[in-house]
């Protein structure tokens, strides 16, 4: 990578450099990076706020060229009622590992909420029933937008559901985003009519107490759990854990902070089943699902590995582009 100083760039420098397919991409190079050791991930650091808290995720690359990534974000739930502020905000922080150069700092908004659908793409990609096409979305967020855009870039999607537990902002988010003939989609008032009869589920909500249940999710549903990035968060009832294929994206990540945490502390789920990591998927090591009738929970908290990679795509591209801005420390 030619170094230039270093790049400041913008959440909408971001937005206008990247694709759905290059979040993907990016990806699938972080789950592969995990699983074959080319990327390290220490544990992430949490530092608490009032009404919220900080994340702290870092990661390094191996091999013939090192970098680091490092992200700071500030998750903040009463944001955007209380001071009309995002929920997230923070950056991060790209640098070359030989040699300690700063290579970008940048928004990390755009890239938190992409990365975060890519993975729930690329696990549904392989983990869902290939003929997947009816999506619930429980949480009608801004990570709901993105998780819609990444499926439908995956899958036919013919049908939408959007359950929320203000149900105008469901209905909201399916006026917005009706105008594609090719999906219905429609506001659910419960949250079984959403979910049950649907292929795909995801959960993006900042739910502290979990709701949804065996009783809402069909055979064969494949369900991504995106909220619970905190041990505080809980989305998947520990008796929905149980009965599942549970596929992770870090597993000591999960054991500590996901769904995955709740299950065990409830009884429902042991540390030490086998579960498989998303990494292990995606290079054809583990193959989770056994038949098309089981349930998949792909528990997401999010990994610096796809800051990592996603940062590197980013910057190479805004090097081609001479997008952001040049800034230097010295002096």
């Amino acid at each position: 990578m030619r170094k230039q100083g270093t790049k400041f760039l913008t959440r909408s420098d971001i937005a206008r450099l990247m694709s759905l397919d290059d979040y993907l991409l990016a990806a699938e190079h972080a789950f592969t990076g995990m699983a074959t050791g080319r990327i390290g991930v220490p544990p992430p650091m949490h530092l608490a706020g009032s009404g919220g808290g900080f994340h702290i995720k870092g990661a390094s690359s191996a091999g013939g060229s090192r970098y680091v990534a490092v992200k700071l974000n500030g998750n903040f739930p009463e944001n955007p009622l209380q001071r009309n502020l995002p929920t997230i905000q923070g950056v991060i922080v790209l640098a070359d590992a030989t040699d300690g150069s700063m290579l970008a700092i940048m928004d990390s908004i755009e890239v938190t909420l992409q990365r975060t659908a890519a993975a729930t793409a690329l696990a549904a990609r392989h983990l869902a029933r290939p003929d997947a096409s009816t999506l619930a979305i429980c949480g009608c967020g801004a990570q709901a937008v993105v998780q819609l855009r990444a499926l439908a870039n995956v899958f036919s999607l013919r049908r939408v559901k959007l359950w929320d537990r203000d149900f105008e902002r469901a209905r909201k988010f399916a006026k917005d985003f009706g105008s594609n003939p090719a999906i219905e989609m429609h506001a659910a008032s419960a949250l079984d009519q959403a979910t049950r009869d649907s292929d795909l589920i995801v959960t993006c909500t900042t739910a502290t107490s979990p709701f949804l249940g065996p009783d809402c999710v069909s055979e064969g549903t494949f369900i991504a759990a995106v909220g619970a990035d905190s041990p505080a968060k809980s989305e998947i009832m520990p008796e929905l854990m149980a009965k599942s294929v549970v596929v992770t994206d870090v597993l000591e990540q999960c054991a500590v902070m996901g769904d995955l945490h709740h299950a065990i502390l409830a009884g429902k789920r042991a540390r030490d089943d086998r579960y498989a990591e998303l990494g292990e998927v995606v290079i054809g090591k583990s193959k989770p699902r056994i038949n098309d009738s089981d349930i998949v929970v792909f528990d997401s908290t999010g990994t610096a590995a796809q800051d990592l990679t996603a940062a590197l795509r980013i910057h190479q591209l805004a090097g081609v582009a001479n997008a952001g801005v040049d800034i230097s420390f010295a002096g």
